[in-house]
């Protein structure tokens, strides 16, 4: 099975809200209007969370496209 990863540059985000439209299931605003990766885990300087469904893949990826500074990444795990 494909894992995905996603990872959010969640202290350059804009709190464009667009990501959360596009896939509320995964992405939210928290209390300051910054954009939250539900479930995420913090790495360093981003957040990152595995998914392993081509869904959520497609979901995610809309969610990056949408993204006027893109901050959000999808990459696949080998």
């Amino acid at each position: 099975m494909t894992k995905f990863k996603i990872i959010h540059f969640k202290d350059d985000c804009i709190s464009c809200g667009a990501c959360a439209a596009v896939n509320p299931d995964f992405w939210s605003l928290d209390e300051d209007g910054i954009a939250q990766l539900r479930g995420a885990k913090k790495i360093e300087d981003h957040w990152e969370l595995e998914i392993d469904s081509i869904s959520d893949m497609a979901s995610n990826k809309e969610a990056a496209e949408v993204c006027p500074v893109g901050i959000i990444k999808i990459k696949e795990l080998k």
